[in-house]
């Protein structure tokens, strides 16, 4: 506002326009690096990716162990089932 205010002057002051414009684009800049920052965050959450404050690097270890789990129970019991049959015999 206050470099549209500047410019409607008859002489306006370069420096002071320089400077108006200055702060402007650090301004638009930070706004846009705060926006990537969300847009990030935000593409993580959406898709499942570990993020801050995210359990999902948790859950998925959980998830892996009790499926390792699983299958150590069925090739137990499949073991099993060829010592009985061994026995049998």
């Amino acid at each position: 506002g206050s470099v549209i205010l500047e410019l409607s002057k008859e002489k306006p002051q370069e420096r002071h326009l320089d400077r108006q414009a200055a702060q402007f684009g650090a301004a638009v800049a930070k706004v846009e690096a705060e926006l990537s920052a969300q847009i990030r965050y935000l593409t993580q959450v959406a898709t499942g990716q570990p993020h801050e404050g995210s359990s999902y690097a948790a859950r998925k270890s959980c998830q892996l162990a009790l499926n390792r789990l699983d299958y150590a129970r069925r090739r137990l019991a499949e073991l099993a089932r060829t010592c009985e049959l061994m026995l049998e015999q």
